[in-house]
C-alpha cells in the first residue's frame, strides 16, 4: 500500500479510537473494510484517495455482490468507507464523497430468535451458593433484566452501579455513548450477592477474568453455553438472544417502543421496530390456535 493511502487510513482509526472511543473489535472490522479498498486501489495503481471516483466504488460492490458477498456484509463495508471518505473530506484530503451516491443491496432484515419467558426463567434460575454459580447468576439476570450488549457488560465496573436505585450506567461499544439503564428487582438481589461474595472496590469490574482484569466476550459466551445445557435449554443461546428476549418480552407486555429504543440504546427506531414484528408474529399464532373462526376446516 502506498504511504499516503496507509497513512490516511491509520489516523482514521486512530480518530476514530481516540476520539470517538470505537471499541478494538470495531476498530479491526474497518480496518478489514478499508484494507479491500486500499487493495482495489492499488489493483488500478491510484496512489491518492482524491482519484478514487463515485463509478470505481459502485463497480467494486457490485464485483463483491457477484462474488458472493451478503449485503448485510455489502452495507457494512460501504458504511465503512462512507465514514472514511466524511472524515477525508473534513481534512480537505478530498472534496467529494465518491461513495456518497453508491448503492448497496437491499437487505433481507430476519427477525431475531428469542426465548420465551418459561426458557429464560429456567435459564436465569440457578440454584446453588458456590462463588461460580453466584457470579454466573447474577451475569445472566443483568444480561436479561436489562437488555445489555456483551461489549457493554465486560466494560461495566462497580461504580456504574446503583444497587440502591437500582440503575446502571452503561457506555456503548458503538460510539462509546452513556445512557442510564433500570436494572430489575431479582437482577439486583443476584448483583448484591456477588458484591457480599466479591468485596470489590468501585473501580474493579463486575466479572474479573483470569488475568484480573474485565472478563473477556469469549468467556461469557463460553459459561452462557455451558448453563444452558445444564440447565436444560437446548436452544442454541448466545449474550445477544436475551438482549433480544429482554427487548421482545417489555414490548410485548407495554407497547412502549420509545422505551425499548432507549433502554436499548438505538439511535434510529427503526431498529427497534422489528421487535414489533415479533410481537406480531406471536399474537398471530396465539388467534389461530385460539379464535374459533381462525382455525381452517379439514377438507
Amino acid at each position: 500500500m502506498s504511504e499516503p493511502l496507509a497513512a490516511a487510513v491509520e489516523k482514521f482509526l486512530a480518530y476514530l479510537r481516540d476520539e470517538r472511543r470505537y471499541s478494538p473489535s470495531t476498530l479491526h472490522k474497518y480496518r478489514e473494510e478499508l484494507k479491500d479498498l486500499c487493495e482495489y486501489m492499488q489493483a488500478h495503481a491510484l496512489t491518492r484517495w482524491r482519484d478514487l471516483r463515485g463509478e470505481q466504488v459502485q463497480a467494486l460492490i457490485a464485483a463483491e455482490h457477484r462474488r458472493g458477498l451478503e449485503p448485510s456484509t455489502l452495507r457494512a463495508k460501504l458504511s465503512a468507507w462512507r465514514s472514511f471518505f466524511k472524515y477525508l473530506a473534513r481534512h480537505g484530503e478530498i472534496g467529494v464523497n465518491p461513495a456518497a451516491g453508491v448503492r448497496s443491496p437491499k437487505v433481507r432484515r430476519k427477525l431475531p430468535q428469542v426465548l420465551d419467558v418459561d426458557q429464560v426463567s429456567a435459564l436465569v434460575e440457578i440454584e446453588g451458593d458456590e462463588p461460580e454459580t453466584v457470579r454466573d447468576r447474577a451475569l445472566l439476570e443483568l444480561l436479561y433484566s436489562s437488555g445489555l450488549r456483551v461489549s457493554e457488560l465486560t466494560n461495566v465496573r462497580w461504580r456504574d452501579l446503583d444497587l440502591n436505585e437500582g440503575m446502571l450506567r452503561v457506555v456503548s461499544g458503538k460510539g462509546g455513548k452513556t445512557r442510564i439503564v433500570p436494572v430489575g428487582s431479582r437482577a439486583l438481589v443476584a448483583l448484591e450477592a456477588l458484591h457480599e461474595q466479591d468485596q470489590p472496590q468501585p473501580d474493579d469490574p463486575l466479572w474479573r477474568g483470569r488475568d484480573g482484569g474485565p472478563i473477556t466476550t469469549g468467556a461469557v459466551r463460553a459459561r452462557i453455553k455451558r448453563r444452558a445445557k445444564e440447565q436444560g435449554v437446548w436452544q442454541r443461546v448466545y449474550p445477544h438472544l436475551l438482549r433480544h428476549s429482554c427487548a421482545s418480552h417489555l414490548l410485548e407486555s407495554s407497547g412502549d417502543l420509545r422505551a425499548v429504543q432507549e433502554l436499548l440504546g438505538h439511535a434510529d427506531i427503526g431498529t427497534t421496530q422489528i421487535y414489533t414484528h415479533l410481537d406480531f408474529q406471536h399474537l398471530a399464532r396465539v388467534y389461530d390456535a385460539a379464535h374459533p373462526r381462525a382455525r381452517r376446516r379439514k377438507g
